[in-house]
């Protein structure tokens, strides 16, 4: 059975667990008074910078480098998302530290951090919610990366797989035609591996 969209209507604000909505009052470079509608997570950590992380996890095969992909149904768009690995951070849990624990849970592979990139805002067009992208190594002769297994939580509905690095876009490509929608995270990877040819970076 396919996941699918069987109603949608306004959301109250007693009933949003997850999101608030708000409108931002500010002045404009020429000193104009304007107003903006936007919307905020209500799962930042009290005191955390961020919301959540993605993670960059590359397995190293004979046959080339390999990013861990995911398809996962996401009701907004009422389409399967091919995303990278990803998840919110936890109260008192360092951005790295939730990295490999999102990981493990969603993939199975245990892996360790190599690279924390700068903050990342994800539309900041509507909302304000945020992002560090932690790249995760993974030793796949460690016994517990043989026979990896995800640990879902209940109502969590996600497909592990990999993709060549060095047909990434074209992958895409393929998927979009397919009728996935693409993360804008995955994309970006795959596009600025295509540039990086493109320019011999």
């Amino acid at each position: 059975m396919s996941a699918k969209v069987t109603a949608t209507g306004p959301l109250g604000e007693g009933e949003a667990r997850w999101i608030k909505l708000i409108k931002i009052n500010y002045d404009d470079q020429n000193g104009n008074a304007r107003t903006w509608e936007s919307a905020e997570r209500r799962t930042r950590p009290k005191n955390g910078e961020i919301d959540g992380v993605g993670i960059v996890a590359i397995l190293e095969k004979p046959t080339g480098p390999e990013i861990i992909l995911q398809k996962q149904y996401r009701p907004p768009i009422d389409k399967i998302c091919i995303e990278v690995p990803a998840g919110l951070v936890d109260e008192g849990e360092t951005a790295e530290q939730a990295a490999v624990r999102e990981l493990k849970e969603e993939t199975g592979y245990v892996g360790k951090v190599s690279e924390t990139t700068p903050i990342m805002f994800n539309d900041p067009g509507f909302c304000n919610t945020n992002l560090r992208m932690i790249h995760v190594t993974i030793d796949t002769s460690l016994p517990e990366n043989q026979n990896p297994k995800a640990e879902l939580e209940e109502g969590e509905f996600i497909e592990v797989f990999t993709v060549p690095l060095s047909s990434f876009w074209a992958e895409c490509v393929r998927l979009e035609k397919e009728g996935y929608a693409i993360d804008a995270r995955v994309g970006t990877i795959a596009e600025g591996i295509e540039l990086a040819k493109k320019f011999k970076l």
